[in-house]
């Protein structure tokens, strides 16, 4: 067990409880619990628009063991509600990261909890679908009311969330995908002329599709130099 961790508990609204510890930002917050598959690319999955208002449980045992660096967000800020893991890596091992995942959940303010039975926490998810959730490092409330607490909360439906990830003003994207990170055939794609002016309505788009548009040239003279770029 890692050293200055929290206590940790996962209450959801059918009234099962999960204990385990806590890491990243301390406190308590309510959250649609949904689970995701994928066995690399949590730093993609936690910067994803599309889980605002969500807890996310990674299924793969054990994550963290990338860190995080500054390059691969898909979006401008972090607007999930929690992160729930079987086992966070003692260690990051790689030469891009630039924060562990701890130390970044922590500058988003964003809870995260393991040593969960993300097993069993996803079968439950995937029989009774999405459930409402209150995850928390706090040890004053009663098991009870944090179950009670999972009930009361609203949820998200009907809840404008396209305002939360959306951006506030136009902006022009330049920034192309990294030549080590796509094939030999999408570099000869960029390396052909192309003048396709293209408008994106950002209702919370990733940024990889906007870095594949302009890795593809689009409104773009020189596909290697940039500019005009891709109109958000």
């Amino acid at each position: 067990m890692k050293t200055n961790q929290p206590a940790a508990r996962l209450a959801l609204e059918d009234g099962s409880l999960w204990a385990g510890r806590g890491f990243g930002a301390t406190g308590t917050r309510v959250g649609e619990v949904v689970f995701n598959t994928s066995m690399t690319g949590y730093q993609e999955i936690l910067t994803d628009p599309s889980y605002a208002g969500q807890m996310v449980v990674m299924t793969t045992t054990q994550i963290g063991n990338t860190g995080i660096n500054h390059e691969d967000h898909e979006a401008r800020d972090v607007f999930l509600r929690g992160f729930i893991v079987r086992e966070l890596s003692p260690c990051v091992s790689n030469w891009r990261a630039d924060l562990s995942l701890g130390e970044w959940l922590q500058q988003k303010d964003i809870i995260g909890i393991e040593h969960i039975d993300t097993r069993a926490l996803t079968r439950r998810l995937r029989e009774k679908g999405s459930l409402k959730g209150v995850l928390t490092t706090d040890s004053a409330p009663h098991n009870d009311d944090l179950v009670e607490q999972a009930r009361a909360w609203h949820g998200t439906s009907g809840i404008d969330l396209v305002k939360k990830v959306t951006c506030s003003e136009s902006y022009t994207w330049t920034d192309p995908s990294e030549d080590r990170w796509i094939s030999t055939q999408d570099l000869a794609e960029i390396d052909k002329p192309q003048t396709f002016h293209v408008v994106a309505y950002d209702y919370g788009i990733k940024h990889n599709i906007l870095r594949r548009m302009a890795s593809h040239g689009c409104s773009r003279r020189d596909p290697r130099q940039g500019s005009p770029g891709v109109k958000s």
